[in-house]
C-alpha cells in the first residue's frame, strides 16, 4: 500500500517560499523583514509567517534582533572566510568518502550534473547553473554514506547557496568554476583521489584566486 501524503501547512510553504527568496537572492543579505509584508506578499495571515521565521533562524539564514526586529542573515568578511573554511574540511572529507564508499554513483551523477552544467551556459541560463553548482557539491555527501556528515554540512549549505548565487555570478568566476567541476568529474572518473581533491581545493580555498577573495576582500 502507498503512504498517503500529506499536504504541506502554510508554515511550511511559507519557510519555502522565504528561503528561496533569501537563496536566490531575491531579499538582500541584512535586509529587514517584516512579518506584515511577507503574509501580505504570500497572501496569508501573520501566524504562519511568524513560525516559518523561527524556523529560519534556526537554520541561520534569519537573524532576530530584540528591539530591532528579524533581518536576513549577513556575514562580516571574517565569517565568510571561516565558512570557507569549514567547507574545505567537510567537502574534502566527503568526497573522499564517496569516492571510497559509491565510486560508480559519485562519478554517474558528477558527470549528468556536468552535462546539465553545459546546457545551463549555452542557454547562458546563469541562475540555473549555480542551482547545479550547488547540488554538484551535494552529491559528495549523498554518496559518502555518512549521514553525520551531511548533517553538518546542511548546517552550512544554505548559506553557501545563498553566497553562491550573489559571488558567483561573475565572468571569470563562472569560467573557473566550470572548468575545475569538469576537471574533478573526470578526476573521480579515473579513481583519483588525491587528484580529486587537490582540485577541490583549489576550487574553493580563499587564498587561491576563487571569489572569496571578493568577499573577504583578500589579496594573493
Amino acid at each position: 500500500m502507498k503512504p498517503l501524503e500529506r499536504p504541506k501547512s502554510l508554515t511550511e510553504l511559507v519557510t519555502e517560499s522565504l528561503r528561496e527568496w533569501i537563496v536566490s537572492g531575491k531579499l538582500d543579505l541584512g535586509e529587514h523583514l517584516s512579518e506584515v509584508r511577507v503574509a501580505t506578499e504570500l497572501g496569508v495571515s501573520r501566524t504562519p509567517v511568524r513560525e516559518a521565521m523561527n524556523r529560519l533562524e534556526m537554520e541561520g539564514l534569519l537573524n532576530v534582533e530584540p528591539q530591532r526586529g528579524t533581518f536576513v542573515f549577513c556575514l562580516a568578511p571574517e565569517e565568510i572566510a571561516m565558512l570557507c573554511d569549514a567547507r574545505v574540511c567537510l567537502e574534502t572529507t566527503a568526497l573522499r568518502a564517496a569516492i571510497q564508499n559509491n565510486p560508480k554513483t559519485l562519478q554517474k551523477k558528477l558527470d549528468a550534473c556536468v552535462s546539465e552544467m553545459t546546457l545551463a551556459r549555452q542557454k547562458e541560463d546563469v541562475s540555473e547553473y549555480l542551482a547545479l553548482d550547488t547540488e554538484f557539491h551535494q552529491h559528495f555527501f549523498d554518496c559518502s554514506g555518512n549521514r553525520f556528515l551531511d548533517d553538518a554540512y546542511q548546517a552550512i549549505a544554505q548559506k553557501m547557496a545563498s553566497l553562491r548565487n550573489r559571488l558567483g555570478r561573475h565572468p571569470d568566476h563562472m569560467d573557473k568554476s566550470y572548468r575545475e567541476h569538469i576537471e574533478l568529474a573526470e578526476a573521480v572518473g579515473k579513481n583519483d583521489t588525491e587528484g580529486a581533491l587537490a582540485i577541490l581545493r583549489l576550487h574553493i580555498d580563499r587564498k587561491e584566486g576563487s571569489y572569496w577573495n571578493v568577499a573577504t576582500k583578500e589579496v594573493d
